[in-house]
């Protein structure tokens, strides 16, 4: 399970955020945004088309003219989008219904190739994790008490493999990164499509919704206020390598103060407070439209 997140600047605490569900949002900017296929939208008016002949009434023909001018419609608007579904129409119980990806694509828009990009703190590279290579490391910093406390992948089994390579073993809608800071590895990443994930059915996901999980490894990485730089550094990169993506998504601990305000100094904005299976998240979400605001 991904974690919590723990203080930048408060202690030595390691700074790590997860989770691979999250609770509806009451923030009534969030909305779901889903397009329909062309195909489906033809398919639904040949279904009417059909009905009103079979009825062979003038009240047939009309209903079929109808659903083909509704489905003209809705191409006109938006192309073929369906309702906006606002997050104040949820219904505790409700699961919303995650967007569809379109086949064929890389769904991260190759996380291998963004590049290393300059930050306060030095030059910041996201490598995508090698089995072989970082496994010991990742593990090292797993079994870490504090971290185990939050990601529960420590112990001398296999936790942290299996996690690792169900990821990497995937259809690509999450790559596991280390963060490489100055030539040296001190994180471990998680670049995700939120919209794709279980996540989805728990908050009014909009189609591209990249999610992000964070772990500072070391102890010497630990308490230097690193977090809200990387968080700021990596969520542009999305927004900048992914120019489908219009918001980034995070689910720190609502306990964990110092984290939820990292979010903030970082250019997210708090959405809603969501109950997961293991914790109570605050919903964190940088925007596009507000990234040079705040």
């Amino acid at each position: 399970m991904p974690p919590t997140d723990a203080s930048t600047d408060a202690g030595t605490a390691p700074y790590t955020t997860a989770g691979s569900d999250t609770g509806p949002g009451a923030d009534t900017e969030d909305t779901l945004d889903l397009r329909l296929p062309e195909e489906l939208l033809a398919f639904f008016a040949e279904k009417a088309e059909k009905a009103g002949e079979a009825k062979g009434g003038a009240a047939g023909g009309a209903n079929a003219e109808a659903a083909g001018g509704a489905a003209e419609r809705a191409e006109r608007n938006g192309g073929g989008r369906s309702t906006v579904v606002s997050a104040q129409d949820w219904a505790p119980g409700t699961a919303w219904p995650a967007p569809v990806a379109p086949a064929g694509d890389d769904l991260l828009d190759r996380v291998g190739d963004w590049g290393p990009t300059a930050t306060a703190a030095g030059v910041f590279h996201l490598v995508p994790v090698h089995l072989d290579r970082d496994l010991p490391l990742i593990s090292r910093w797993m079994n870490d008490p504090a971290v185990a406390a939050f990601w529960e992948l420590s112990g001398p089994g296999t936790a942290t493999e299996d996690h690792l390579r169900a990821q990497l073993g995937g259809d690509g809608r999450s790559v596991p990164c280390l963060g490489v800071l100055d030539g040296t590895p001190m994180s471990y990443w998680e670049i995700y499509r939120a919209d794709l994930d279980p996540l989805a059915r728990h908050y009014p996901a909009r189609l591209h919704d990249t999610g992000i999980h964070l772990l500072i490894g070391g102890v010497a990485h630990r308490g230097r206020g690193l977090g809200t730089t990387l968080l700021r550094a990596v969520s542009d990169l999305v927004l900048d390598r992914r120019p489908s993506c219009a918001r980034v998504i995070a689910e720190p601990d609502l306990r964990n103060i110092p984290s939820v305000s990292a979010f903030l100094s970082a250019g997210f904005r708090f959405s809603a407070e969501v109950d997961l299976p293991d914790k109570k998240a605050a919903l964190m979400v940088r925007d596009r439209a507000l990234r040079d605001l705040l």
